[in-house]
């Protein structure tokens, strides 16, 4: 779905320059000449890249299509951690690092929640 530049704010993921992004902070500008614009401030998903950009009213981003599925956490093989969807009972494996600080939380048998874009985990 196609937003107005204007319409962005913090927490909607976007599609923008090929790839996620999620607004952290938006400061709508009108400056004396020249037509408003939204200082949004973005952060990559994929890799945690910061990013500055202006969008204007008649600019259009696309807003990603996040979904919530819950998984239950079966074992950790290294530094892989794998997971099993509920409902299909298909497994995934995600790298620790992609988890992050929450791995150390993680118990055999917990149900988690992940962020999905395209059927491909963005988040937990």
């Amino acid at each position: 779905m196609k937003i107005s530049g204007n319409d962005i704010r913090p927490g909607n993921v976007i599609e923008y320059d090929g790839t996620l992004w999620v607004a952290v902070k938006t400061n709508k500008v009108k400056p004396g000449k020249g037509p408003a614009y939204n200082q949004v401030e973005l952060k990559n998903l994929i890799d945690g890249r910061k990013l500055n950009n202006r969008f204007g009213s008649d600019e259009k981003v696309e807003r990603a299509r996040i979904e919530t599925k819950d998984f239950q956490f079966l074992y950790k093989d290294g530094d892989v951690l794998v997971f099993m969807d509920s409902e299909s009972y298909e497994q995934i494996n995600l790298a620790e690092e992609f988890v992050g600080e929450r791995a150390a939380f993680l118990q055999d048998g917990m149900t988690v929640t992940l962020e999905m874009h395209e059927e491909k985990p963005i988040g937990i």
